[in-house]
């Protein structure tokens, strides 16, 4: 590293940096061996000289060293001093720091030896369904028990990358597999870090980059299976599954001796595990559905999946779906892999009839529970929670904010855009319900119940953004005219004066608090019942449902409904809370789920001490 024997942990790292930056394979592209070499020689010396028992034993043992030995002299020390520098030298085992494994000044820690285990999933990084709380909670195990040799494959999308990724110089064995998809095959793969607990390794991969080659291979792939040629998520699944196994297949051929174990996570990326499997790359293969598409189609359109699952033909109601080139993908990765597993019983009894093989054993999810909470702290992140939701209604409902919070409840049901399957059909129905019997029966109290699901928006609608607004700039006058009072106050108090309480308030914070009110009370028209512009409006089954039992937040109303088209996050300028604090801030979660062989929901409804009806 060119520094001296004495030289601080500080200019190591500097040293370190500049070197690496310098000796990096992807600035030396004429002789990009050496420098490989030259760059794997940099990693060691740095993981070495910042374990401080590796470089101690490296000093004791320095002049046997140069003197040709391998620092092991009869009787120098026992135990692990002992250890041949030709094992130390290689010291990347998870015996080593935890240094090894934290990037350093945007330069990745190389991966450890051993065994690799590859994630694939279209949701890394990437929120758009339950795979993506499958892939986050079990993160931070995965990543202690691979210790350094766990890495995820998923979709760059910039809208979500900006957010959850940190891109970093890759180490070798990842530098070698990204320069090899951009030089042979022109497809553009970022690296870095996903910004979660664990912080894991992941490749992100520009499907544009390969967009040409779609035609190419969805030929290969299917061979004369009929398929929509303008089907996305078809044609997303084609992409993604054929630049993974690319990208997999180059870190193999990278690294030949190492074993390597794939795991792809659902049929979007089940392409991967077909051509793994073609072409016969040395990995093993793990494929996990978390319900089959087939299941998912027949329950949104009201068949009896249970109940005709013995006589069920999926081939044929795949076809007449319009959906068997999914279908097929899914079925020949189940058959593909040396291990197939899912997530239930029930949809492992589901996969053995729509996909005719049965899991070689069932992995349930988990999710990770936080019992360090003292019950004050528990109860005190649910008051929190709760007062920005209340924040967000008085802005929502301002001009028609006429109801009790104390005597306000707040319901809600979450997930997957699937209007039935979901039973949010059956939600919006109970809701209509029960707003009649509270009006008949002059009931003081309010619901405000939120549906929360994703779906095509143009950005928050402007009455939205309004009421917001107002009820910040509400706030922030109350503020000033509660501090002015104080402060006139105290100044009276200290001269020993009793003040009158008219003379606190001046004009002028009469004139600023009735402008105001003026504002606040001039609003044309009922609050929205959904948060965002909705592209197709007019067809949207939820909205639709909402306006046939016209729930249009009235005065009148006793049930108030928020419709959110988007998933939660603590960025928003509306109601800004991630989706686990939404729920420690609201009352009941409701999921009549027509299909749902292993939802999350109500479990992190039962974690975070929250009712929730199923």
């Amino acid at each position: 590293l060119d520094v001296a024997r004495t030289a601080r942990e500080a200019d190591i790292r500097k040293a370190y940096r500049r070197l690496a930056l310098l000796f990096h394979p992807d600035k030396n592209r004429d002789d990009p061996e050496a420098a490989a070499a030259k760059f794997q020689e940099l990693q060691n010396a740095y993981e070495v000289l910042m374990d401080k028992h590796e470089r101690a034993w490296y000093d004791s043992h320095r002049e046997q060293i140069l003197r040709g030995g391998d620092g092991t002299a009869s009787g120098a020390d026992g135990g692990a001093a002992g250890t041949p520098t030709s094992v130390r030298l290689n010291s990347t085992s998870s015996a080593v720091s935890a240094t090894s494994s934290v990037p350093v000044d945007g330069v990745d820690a190389p991966i450890e030896p051993g065994p690799l285990l590859i994630e694939v999933g279209t949701e890394v990084c990437r929120k758009v369904g339950g795979i993506y709380t499958v892939l986050k909670t079990k993160t931070p195990v995965t990543v202690k028990e691979w210790v350094g040799r766990h890495a995820f494959v998923g979709i760059y999308s910039r809208k979500h990358a900006d957010l959850e990724f940190e891109r970093l110089q890759p180490s070798v064995l990842a530098a070698r597999a990204q320069s090899a998809l951009r030089d042979k095959h022109g497809i553009v793969v970022h690296y870095g870090r996903w910004l979660i607990d664990g912080y894991p390794r992941v490749f992100l991969i520009e499907l544009e980059s390969a967009a040409r080659r779609l035609d190419e291979w969805r030929y290969d792939l299917l061979r004369g299976i009929p398929a929509d040629v303008h089907d996305s998520d078809l044609n997303t699944a084609i992409l993604f599954g054929y630049t993974t196994a690319l990208l997999i297949g180059e870190m193999v051929a990278a690294d030949a001796k190492r074993r390597v174990v794939c795991h792809w996570h659902e049929w979007t990326s089940g392409v991967g595990a077909i051509l793994a499997r073609r072409w016969q790359l040395n990995v093993a293969t793990v494929f996990t559905t978390h319900a089959t598409l087939v299941g998912r189609w027949l329950s949104a359109a009201r068949v009896d999946l249970y109940g005709q699952l013995n006589t069920l033909n999926a081939d044929k109601e795949a076809g007449e779906r319009c959906i068997y080139a999914r279908h097929y993908i899914e079925k020949e990765a189940a058959h593909a892999v040396d291990v197939f597993t899912t997530v239930s019983d029930i949809t492992a009894l589901e996969a053995q009839h729509v996909l005719h093989r049965r899991p070689d054993c069932i992995t349930p999810n988990g999710l990770s529970v936080d019992r360090g909470d003292a019950l004050h702290a528990f109860q005190n992140r649910h008051a929190l929670s709760k007062e920005t939701i209340h924040g967000f209604v008085k802005g929502h409902f301002y001009g028609h904010y006429d109801f009790n919070l104390d005597e306000t409840l707040y319901f809600f049901t979450a997930g997957r855009r699937e209007y039935h399957n979901k039973g949010i059909d059956m939600f919006i129905e109970a809701l209509a319900r029960l707003n009649r019997l509270l009006r008949d029966d002059g009931a003081s109290v309010t619901v405000v119940a939120f549906v929360i699901t994703p779906g095509a928006t143009n950005n928050f609608n402007v009455e939205t953004l309004k009421g917001q607004s107002i009820m910040r700039d509400l706030k922030r006058t109350c503020d000033g005219v509660v501090a002015g009072i104080s402060e006139r106050l105290y100044e009276a108090m200290a001269r020993g004066e009793q003040p009158d309480v008219a003379s606190l308030m001046t004009d002028e914070d009469r004139v600023r608090l009735k402008k105001r009110l003026l504002y606040v009370t001039s609003r044309e028209g009922m609050p929205p019942i959904c948060t965002h512009n909705v592209t197709n409006d007019a067809t949207d089954e939820i909205l639709v449902h909402l306006r046939r039992v016209q729930l249009f937040n009235a005065r009148t109303d006793r049930v108030k409904v928020i419709y959110h088209p988007e998933f939660l996050s603590s960025t928003s300028p509306i109601l800004p809370l991630d989706y686990p604090e939404f729920v420690r801030g609201c009352h009941l979660g409701v999921f009549p789920s027509s299909y749902e062989p292993w939802g999350y929901t109500p479990a992190e409804c039962a974690i975070m001490g929250v009712r929730s009806i199923t």
